[in-house]
């Protein structure tokens, strides 16, 4: 059933994170809020938009509004209460620019660890559902609705747990954003990606996104493209369920895609070769698969929270993937930015001097954008037949799926490697980098499904011998036993998943997906040497290199 009763949605909304139900330690005597603002270097994203009709030009301006709105969006999902109430109080700069980069009081970098007193903890489901509710009342609430990506759960007048559709929850913003779409297809030089921007716009106001999707994996000849809507489930930490607000506004870059798109017609084959039996890659992916190079030029919502992403592996809908495949669309300019502020620096720290040579550019772009091929193989659905893997896994498939996506990426580059049709980069290359890439992507803890699904993958990688680690911390790949391992573990994960067990799922989780102390240690070599953890954006129309 769906709610009209916008008036109660948002009044419950705004009481959801009153945040004084569970007060913390006065910390602001403790806080160095300079020093947490300065773990983020600052990048501009601007790109070369000579290329552009004027047409495409004036059709960039609606597409920043509403980016612009799918970030407010975030902010009540995020965090749950008035955002710029939240900011007013702020004094400290550095603190509020802090606040800003983690749309809350909660250091993504720390575990959510409260950074501005006076708010309790970060409730699990976040912004989607009542603090107060049980999971046990969830499960036992018997509504088709519950589960949906597209849903909000609040308690009604009465008490009772009810399920608000998000075109309802945040009506006037969804239409805003409806309107803004619409006036951009009129504007947009391709057709198909003109219908995309129609089709998405009717998807906001009903939360149906199968035929905009459907529709998004035909855009092959854009010059601009728009990722926009209610897409991840990371902020859901209580099931994993409900997808959050974000928008991408990206430049392709075609002289990279044209070096991209032939690994596109592999997938069929390279799901036939993933290291486990039979049974568990029978599925066939979409053979319509697209990869792609952009810059990006806006982040806002979900993927600007905290550490960013540096490329995109859509649709998520199954139904899409397996009649159409992903579109896989690696966000250059940003991998760039990552790999020069924050890899290298690493590597000169962590990486034995010997194999700093195979930290590359081009590795780490390849190590990034096979993570993305790796999403779209493997198994969608449980072998039982009880439903999808995401489903079946719950608030753990999240960080199961990302160790699936990295540690196949890997095995996809090795595979693509021996079956001659890679060659840009060293297999050495790829492996010390992956080894890099991990050392930046766990300083920002193990909280995040991303922070979790590294540790998987370096303690398996530990236990197999994969690597090596002297006396005086620093790290060094055995390139035998990297590979076997890389193997192994891929086979491990792709079972979990075709199997649906969550209890073991979990229990994996808990036990490796940690930081143990060893590596502390070695990471907190880090914390004095003034690299940065992550990057965060100074965007707009404005900040585009004009004509």
């Amino acid at each position: 059933m769906k709610f009209k009763t916008l008036a109660m949605a948002l009044a419950v909304t705004a009481a959801l994170f009153s945040c004084g139900e569970k007060k913390t330690e006065d910390t602001s005597n403790k806080e160095n809020y300079e020093a947490l603002a300065n773990q983020y270097a600052k990048v501009t994203l601007t790109t070369d938009i000579s290329h552009l009709s004027d047409n495409e030009v004036e059709m960039l301006g609606y597409l920043f509004e509403a980016g612009r709105i799918m970030d407010d969006i975030y902010w009540t999902e995020n965090f749950g209460g008035d955002k710029d109430e939240f900011l007013s109080k702020i004094e400290d700069p550095n603190a509020r620019k802090y606040a800003e980069i983690n749309y809350g009081p909660w250091d993504q970098l720390d575990n959510r660890h409260i950074f501005i007193p006076g708010y309790g903890e970060k409730p699990e489901g976040a912004g989607f559902y009542p603090t107060d509710m049980t999971k046990e009342e969830f499960e036992a609430w018997e509504n088709p609705d519950k589960t949906s990506q597209y849903t909000l759960v609040r308690r009604d007048a009465e008490g009772n747990l009810q399920a608000i559709w998000y075109h309802d929850a945040y009506a006037p913003q969804i239409q805003r954003a409806a309107d803004l779409l619409m006036k951009a297809s009129k504007l947009a030089a391709d057709k198909e990606f003109a219908e995309y921007l129609k089709l998405r716009a009717m998807a906001l106001l009903t939360d149906d996104y199968y035929y905009s999707d459907m529709m998004w994996m035909d855009v092959r000849n854009n010059n601009v493209d728009f990722v926009v809507g209610p897409i991840e489930n990371y902020t859901d930490g209580l099931f994993g369920y409900k997808a959050a607000h974000e928008a991408f506004i990206l430049i392709k870059d075609k002289e990279w895609t044209e070096k991209l798109m032939r690994y596109a017609a592999l997938l069929p084959e390279l799901q036939t070769k993933l290291p486990v039996a039979d049974e568990y890659k029978q599925e066939k992916p979409g053979t319509d698969a697209d990869l792609a190079a952009y810059d990006v030029v806006f982040y806002g919502g979900d993927c600007n929270m905290a550490s960013k992403t540096i490329a995109i592996n859509l649709p998520n809908d199954e139904r899409v993937q397996l009649q159409k495949g992903t579109r896989k669309l690696q966000l250059k300019n940003a991998m760039q930015a990552k790999f020069d502020k924050i890899v290298v620096p690493i590597s000169e720290v962590l990486v034995a001097p010997e194999a700093r040579q195979n930290v590359k550019f081009d590795a780490f772009f390849a190590n990034v954008m096979f993570h993305e091929v790796a999403h779209g193989l493997g198994i969608k659905n449980t072998l039982d037949g009880s439903g999808t893997v995401r489903h079946a896994l719950k608030e753990q498939y999240s960080a199961i799926e990302e160790a699936k996506a990295d540690i196949l990426g890997l095995f996809l580059v090795t595979k693509l490697n021996e079956m001659g049709e890679y060659d840009n980069t060293t297999l050495e290359e790829n492996y010390t980098t992956f080894m890099a890439g991990i050392f930046r992507s766990v300083r920002f803890g193990a909280a995040s499904a991303h922070g979790k699904a590294n540790m998987i993958e370096f303690n398996f990688l530990a236990n197999e011998g994969a690597f090596t680690r002297d006396e005086n911390g620093l790290y060094n790949i055995d390139f035998p036993k990297m590979k076997l391992a890389v193997e192994k573990l891929g086979g491990a994960i792709l079972k979990a998943q075709g199997d649906g067990d969550y209890e073991f799922v979990k229990e994996w989780i808990a036990t490796d997906g940690v930081i143990k102390p060893e590596l502390q240690a070695d990471l907190d070599k880090l914390a004095g040497s003034g690299i940065p953890k992550d990057i965060w954006y100074e965007m707009g129309m404005d900040v585009i290199v004009k004509r």
